[in-house]
């Protein structure tokens, strides 16, 4: 017998009809509020590898300007929720946090949400015209019937003792140093002001960008002056191969916690450019800066173009006990008209 699946939606409640051999389910959708954090950890415990950032990233979210977090609850139970940020000066959303509940997932609800926001989104801030979102699985076909391929980013992930990250940082250096063939540029930390500059340049988004596009760990920006803000609240470290039209241009987040292990540490590094040899170099760049700082057990993820991933990856075989945290993975994104 065919099953058929019936969707009614009404005001903010959403009922599934799924058969009549099924429960009916009723799904509420509300913004989340402080009360909610240990319900949304309670749907997150199973994600990314224990690599979660939610824990340390939801009350900030909470109170970040321009950003809507919407929170699906069965009675009163919190069973799925997903952001949305205002960018590019209103005309951009992009959807980031989507978590299901593990025992309701492939019931449709995810899909469900994501239309009431588009719903919300549609009335409440009707200048917006694009959804934008990061995908780090390989997205169905139908996907590709919605959304467009904006970018793409091949992520290098290690894992280490912080103790032996200093090992690996000092093979690292001898390694590029022995296999540059002149005097390299010594990468440069940049202040916000020139971060900001730069990163705005036509050198820089013409040749070094992703499809024109500023992607800081799953957050894609255009390079337009309203993005400076989101930003800068993100506490970057950016480094440069040269400080003048440089050949990569990369930024690091500030390690935060996570519970893939009691003491780990996570961090993403996005790197723009295609020189293998620059990308290398303000790679060890972002690590030397960040050696005094860490402790405990990192797993650390570099995006970077695919071109470089290859050679990236192979430059950081090491002996020093810095280990591969997974293999080949990308970072997709996506985009598509509201």
């Amino acid at each position: 017998m065919t099953k058929n699946t019936t969707i009614f939606v009404c005001s903010s409640v959403v009922c599934f009809w799924m058969s009549a051999a099924e429960d009916v389910c009723d799904v509420a959708f509300s913004f989340a509020e402080e009360r909610d954090f240990q319900q949304v950890l309670n749907i997150c415990s199973d994600a990314f590898d224990g690599l979660d950032y939610m824990p340390v990233t939801f009350h900030r979210w909470l109170h970040e300007p321009g950003r809507l977090i919407f929170i699906g609850r069965m009675k009163d139970r919190v069973v799925a929720m997903e952001s949305a940020l205002l960018v590019d000066g209103g005309q951009t959303v992009v959807l980031q946090g989507l978590r299901v509940a593990s025992d309701l997932r492939g019931r449709g609800i995810a899909g469900v949400l994501q239309r009431h926001i588009t719903d919300y989104i549609r009335h409440h801030h009707p200048e917006v015209s694009a959804i934008r979102l990061g995908r780090g699985d390989r997205p169905s076909p139908q996907t590709f019937v919605k959304y467009r391929l904006v970018a793409k980013e091949v992520i290098l992930s290690l894992c280490c003792e912080a103790t032996d990250l200093c090992l690996f940082v000092a093979e690292l250096r001898s390694r590029l140093s022995s296999q540059s063939d002149s005097t390299p540029n010594s990468p440069v930390i940049l202040n916000q002001q020139q971060a900001e500059t730069l990163i705005l340049s036509d050198h820089v988004v013409s040749n070094l960008l992703p499809s024109k596009t500023i992607i800081n760990d799953w957050e894609p920006l255009k390079p337009v002056e309203a993005n400076l803000e989101v930003l800068r609240r993100r506490g970057l470290t950016w480094i440069v191969d040269c400080e003048f039209e440089p050949s990569a241009i990369s930024l690091c987040t500030t390690p935060y916690a996570v519970a893939h292990r009691h003491d780990a540490l996570h961090f993403n590094i996005n790197i723009f450019g295609h020189s293998l040899a620059s990308v290398c170099a303000v790679f060890l760049a972002q690590l030397e800066t960040l050696l005094p700082s860490l402790r405990g057990y990192l797993i650390f993820y570099t995006y970077v173009n695919p071109e470089v991933w290859p050679g990236l990856r192979e430059t950081c075989k090491n002996n020093s006990n810095v280990s591969f945290f997974k293999d080949y993975c990308e970072e997709l994104i996506l985009e598509r008209d509201l």
